[in-house]
């Protein structure tokens, strides 16, 4: 018996080194894919980062999970500029987006909307405890923000609710690339952070108001390189998503019944994000995000198979 736990215990402990060097090379991984010849999007465990190279450095949009994602990301903003990182710009407050930032230098230049600095605050405050404090936003704005630097203007709006009511879109302007952030999510569900401000119906507008920007190409928050093509085809997703709620909402629906009868067909090649046992974006959530804010209902008094 002693003889069978001690080997059952060496496979768990194998067992947990290998996923602990699977998780820490999948932290460490970027890949950089060119979008112009001065911008870049780096993908890896989180959101995706936007690289731009000026005449004085890099500025960074972006930051993913973990510090150690943000000491890569600026070690290869660097790289890629041939420059110190100037500023770094984040999109909104969720740690995929955030978290990397202690990787930079304390007192870095951080651009943020003003509701992002005070959800970071209110929601995540545990996190930029310590020597994180020196990286939270420190240049937040409401409606327009401009940099320049030498021949690039960065320039960032926030256009509206959307995927949290803080989200900014940043126009790279020389290299016409525009970086959504959340505001965008390609080939993937997205989450409404409803306790944010996000709203499907608020969403819509606020991304024909990106699209009347001057842009070629898109980055999105997560999944690949897109245009305005690409904008409109997420936006189209969120009328059908945003249906499903009215019409279940006008019909008594139940979120169960909601869930058992949506017809989605703008959503063809999605897939989901999550990390196991831990959070789930797909299509049920999607859908049941969308029934919350059709009714205004309370999901918890639904039955457990409709609160998943």
């Amino acid at each position: 018996m002693r003889r069978i736990l001690f080997v059952a215990l060496g496979g768990l402990v194998v067992l947990f080194g290998v996923g602990a060097i699977y998780v820490y090379t999948g932290v460490q991984s970027l890949e950089a894919i060119p979008v112009t010849a001065d911008v870049w999007m780096l993908q890896g465990w989180g959101g995706n980062v936007a690289v731009l190279r000026t005449e004085r450095g890099a500025v960074v949009v972006d930051t993913m999970n973990f510090r150690m994602q943000g000491d890569r990301i600026r070690e290869t903003a660097e790289a890629l500029a041939g420059g110190p990182v100037q500023a770094v710009i984040n999109t909104h407050y969720h740690a995929d987006h955030t978290h990397g930032n202690p990787g930079f230098a304390p007192g870095t230049h951080v651009v943020a909307t003003a509701r992002t600095l005070e959800h970071l605050r209110a929601v995540d405050a545990r996190y930029w405890q310590g020597e994180a404090a020196a990286t939270l936003p420190n240049d937040t704005f409401e409606d327009v923000h401009e940099l320049r630097f030498g021949d690039k203007t960065v320039r960032s709006h926030h256009l509206g609710r959307g995927h949290t009511d803080g989200d900014l879109v940043t126009v790279l302007v020389e290299d016409r690339v525009i970086v959504m952030g959340d505001l965008l999510f390609r080939h993937r569900y997205p989450r409404i952070d409803s306790e944010a401000g996000g709203s499907i119906r608020e969403w819509i507008p606020t991304l024909d108001r990106a699209l009347e920007l001057d842009f070629d190409q898109a980055i999105p928050g997560h999944g690949p390189l897109t245009d305005a093509a690409g904008i409109r085809a997420f936006q189209d997703f969120l009328r059908e998503l945003l249906q499903v709620g009215s019409d279940a909402a006008a019909a008594g629906l139940s979120l169960d019944e909601t869930l058992a009868q949506a017809k989605l067909t703008t959503d063809e090649g999605f897939g989901t994000i999550g990390v196991p046992l831990v959070f789930r974006i797909d299509r049920d959530s999607a859908v049941r995000q969308s029934w919350e804010e059709a009714t205004g209902a309370d999901p918890s008094r639904e039955s457990p198979g409709g609160t998943q």
